[in-house]
């Protein structure tokens, strides 16, 4: 039977999304519907059973837009189409429909620093040429050198590689992701029109909310400077202009009820808490806490950072564990350097797949309890693995823009297994490889398999998240730090739920308590809680 919603029905606006449960689907690997490799919108709405049974209030897309997929989707050609290998944009709306019948809400992503480089409009800027009115919403610029050959700037790529593509006609433009990634010109007022145009056409269909894809890089500084580290500010990150640009987008979700949740990745917490002001942004990633090894002092830490930045502005922290990005949580707990770097990717990492299964049930227990919304990334209830992707079918840019050394991103993204004994476990192909290929032993993992299995990670999560809705106190509101021993986490919640985690050598005496709700593995035969191992008790 399906967990038990807030708010079912359509009506005013409420603060669901203080303490929601959202669900990050990223498309191409969900399930497939009409059976050609990729997944598709078809495939989401046959399995939005499977969301409901699992507990969580929304759902959030990653791009489903007309896309040439140079970067996964977050290449943008059309927002107001749906790519084909997707579906339609019919398909769209009854999906939002069907979702919201069940009590989950849809969150869509929009990518405002850039486009695709075949969007409309930078094909128009490409044809008009030097000086034209297209080319003033992007950031064409000529080059230096004595004939132009050398880029306008130094600045460095969010990828590795350059920042610069020229042109046939000289000029050069600028794009911080890849080349076929056009960075537009927040400085023109056709882009901030466009952008809101788009949010309402979205908020129109039902979207209950929007992520906003590196929320803190589409202004840049005009006359666009060299890069000095160090420099404040900063030509083209967390500039000050943005918090206009949100205030108005604000204004445009007021008008529907709609929320934002921004990717801000800031290591300032007074600069980062300046998007969540209360005219801005309602609610923003927390990437502290994602990064963070798994070292109880060290979260701690950034459990209190995370409520501290948050509280001069009354809203509330976002938790999460991984996401489309990220190597998945399973196995970078069963690394030696359990916290998440990017630049610190490397292929053959040691991993031992099951004392990281162990922390990642434990970590899915800390997540759930703490205050304000959690984030979960298709297949975290699953447990799944990172994935070996074979060089020769990654497909990632990030691979091939570091000279072959960065593994990417592909090994987070890998086919969904939803049926233990069906081709591809499941994902819904049948006769075409799915696009990335799933490793050996992939059903292992399936879905089905899990719901039969008390004891597996589907299980915990399904109970976690109905423990969630069910016990009064966790969501939202205060939390406080119990006493405990070196290496261990205890926390009450204002319901008098108390949260255990033992990150220590040894096993741990739980605290005085009336019954023990839920546990990620099994107490010792003392009654004690092991290493790696955490207890939700009443007490």
């Amino acid at each position: 039977m399906a967990a038990p919603h807030r708010d079912t029905t359509p009506g005013p606006p409420d603060d669901w999304w203080r303490d929601a449960a959202i669900y990050q689907v990223y498309p191409r690997s969900f399930a497939d519907g009409d059976g050609d490799g990729t997944g598709d919108l078809a495939g989401v709405r046959a399995k939005l059973p499977y969301l409901a049974e699992l507990g969580v209030d929304a759902v959030w897309f990653t791009p489903w837009y007309l896309s040439p997929l140079a970067d996964g989707g977050y290449d943008v050609a059309d927002y107001r189409t749906i790519d084909p290998a997707f579906g339609t944009l019919d398909e769209a709306e009854k999906l939002i429909a069907e979702a919201r019948s069940l009590g989950i809400r849809t969150i869509v992503d929009i990518v405002p620093n850039h486009v695709s480089d075949q969007h409309p409009w930078f094909r128009a800027a490409l044809a008009a040429g030097p000086g034209s009115p297209e080319r003033k919403r992007f950031h064409f610029r000529p080059g230096r050198g004595e004939h132009g050959e050398l880029p306008p700037n130094d600045w460095p790529s969010q990828f590795a590689g350059p920042t610069w593509t020229r042109v046939a006609d000289g000029e050069w433009y600028l794009h911080l992701f890849t080349p076929q990634q056009p960075d537009l010109n927040w400085a023109h007022p056709a882009v901030r029109e466009e952008h809101e145009s788009v949010l309402r056409f979205w908020f129109e269909r039902g979207v209950a909310g929007v992520r906003i894809d590196s929320a803190a890089l589409p202004a840049k500084d005009p006359a666009l400077p060299d890069f000095v580290e160090g420099r404040d500010p900063h030509p083209y990150v967390d500039r000050d202009e943005l918090h206009e640009i949100y205030r108005s987008w604000r204004r445009v979700a007021d008008a529907y009820g709609a929320v934002f949740v921004g990717e801000v990745w800031l290591p300032d917490s007074e600069r980062f808490a300046r998007y969540l002001r209360p005219d801005e942004l309602h609610t923003a990633f927390n990437f502290t806490f994602l990064a963070c090894p798994w070292d109880a002092a060290r979260l701690r830490t950034a459990i209190d950072d995370t409520l501290a930045e948050h509280a001069p502005v009354g809203a509330p922290a976002t938790w999460v564990l991984c996401n489309h990005d990220v190597t998945r949580t399973v196995t970078r707990y069963g690394r030696g350097e359990t916290g998440f770097d990017f630049a610190t990717k490397a292929f053959g990492t040691p991993t031992d797949l099951d004392l990281g299964t162990r922390r990642a049930r434990a970590a899915a227990l800390l997540t759930l309890a703490l205050p304000g919304s959690v984030y979960l990334y298709q297949g975290e209830e699953l447990g799944l693995p990172e994935a070996d992707i074979p060089r020769d079918r990654i497909q990632d840019p990030m691979h091939f823009r570091s000279g072959g050394t960065d593994p990417g991103r592909d090994g987070c993204r890998v086919p969904l297994p939803w049926t233990a004994d069906a081709p591809y476990a499941g994902f819904g192909c049948s006769g075409t490889d799915p696009w990335l290929p799933q490793p050996e032993g992939w059903s292992a993992y399936a879905a089905d398999r899990q719901a039969a299995d008390p004891a597996s990670m589907l299980t915990l999560y399904r109970t976690a998240l109905r423990l969630r809705r069910t016990e009064p106190g966790l969501g939202d509101g205060p939390l406080e730090w119990l006493p405990a021993p070196e290496g261990v986490l205890a926390l009450r919640r204002a319901s008098g739920l108390v949260c255990v985690v033992n990150l220590a050598d040894a096993p741990a005496v739980l605290p005085d308590h009336e019954t023990v709700l839920l546990t990620s593995g099994p107490l010792d035969t003392d009654g004690r809680l092991p290493t790696d191992t955490a207890a939700w008790l009443r007490g």
